[in-house]
């Protein structure tokens, strides 16, 4: 029998997703539905286990965690990059580390929840309403605004399909612009500081590397207007947090709409919990109805084609 746990499942969903009594002669799943509180938590809890279900830069997969599991072989990921893996430890104890199909679409979809919330003051609104309170506010209409978009890639093109449907202006940045695919969708390419002065809306979308950390910091906050709106759907550490913080409770910027954090979970007593112009919501990028089956579906398949000898979507 393959002891097989799954991390980081906050809905309980992988229960909903595959018939487990299918398996039942074979694997013996294990869901962890909370985080673990630190990597000695975690070693203790997952010490006998075969093989983890990820979600992908959830619980960290750091080289001494994959040391203190001595029966670890098999490592499955959401999607087919995992920051939080350390690929070369995985790979020095001959542990198969395979991924999955991720749908991109939804993280775009969320993108323009947060910018139309923004936008419209949705969360003011939708918490005087249930006051007993009526129109408390006045909107934006994004027709003829700009959009800012760092990064172009899949998710970014989206973005500016859609800034566009809208009728608003579309500029783009970042450090590897292709700019053949910028005039193909009609996005006016910028530098950083032209991108961020001009925009009403500035949304990011790019792969967390070195050279983006702290990309948007204190200096990159005074070049924006103060009717500016910041949208994070990629990682935290991309903007200074502190600096975010600042800029908010300064109103140095109108609001930002923030998916992702320096640390997941955000802690219950943090400082963006508690600002008026933050819209936050709790890394619902990619978490869908048909992303969570595609993930598990797909986790369980590599699984069987590992023990088969056959692996799919190998990672290492």
């Amino acid at each position: 029998m393959i002891k097989v746990a799954i991390l980081d499942d906050y809905q309980n969903a992988f229960e909903h997703i595959i018939e487990t009594d299918n398996y039942k002669n074979k694997y013996d799943f294990q869901i962890f539905q909370e985080p673990f509180l630190n990597e000695a938590e975690a070693a203790v809890a997952l010490e006998k286990f075969d093989a983890v279900l990820l979600m992908r830069e959830r619980t960290p997969v750091t080289s001494s965690l994959i040391e203190s599991l001595p029966n670890l072989k098999y490592i499955m990921t959401s999607g087919m990059r995992n920051k939080a893996i350390d690929l070369d430890a995985a790979k020095s104890r001959n542990i198969m580390v395979c991924g999955t199909e991720i749908n991109p679409n939804p993280t775009a979809e969320l993108a323009w929840a947060l910018i139309l919330g923004l936008a419209r003051n949705i969360k003011q609104e939708v918490d005087n309403m249930f006051q007993g309170y009526w129109q408390t506010s006045i909107g934006l209409e994004l027709k003829g605004k700009m959009l800012g978009l760092i990064g172009l890639g899949k998710i970014g093109t989206q973005m500016a399909t859609i800034g566009k449907a809208f009728g608003m202006h579309v500029s783009a940045w970042s450090e590897n612009l292709d700019l053949t695919h910028a005039n193909k969708l009609g996005v006016l390419p910028m530098s950083k500081e032209d991108l961020l002065s001009n925009s009403d809306f500035i949304s990011i979308h790019i792969v967390l590397r070195e050279s983006y950390k702290n990309l948007i910091t204190s200096k990159e906050f005074k070049l924006m207007k103060k009717s500016a709106f910041l949208i994070n759907t990629s990682r935290g550490p991309i903007i200074n947090e502190l600096d975010l913080i600042k800029a908010l409770d300064d109103e140095a910027i109108a609001g930002a709409g923030l998916d992702v954090y320096d640390k997941e979970p955000l802690p219950q007593d943090h400082k963006l919990r508690f600002l008026p112009n933050a819209l936050l919501l709790p890394h619902l990028g990619y978490v869908t109805v048909e992303n969570y089956a595609l993930f598990y579906s797909q986790m369980v398949e590599n699984l069987d084609s590992c023990l088969a000898g056959k692996p799919l979507r190998t990672i290492i």
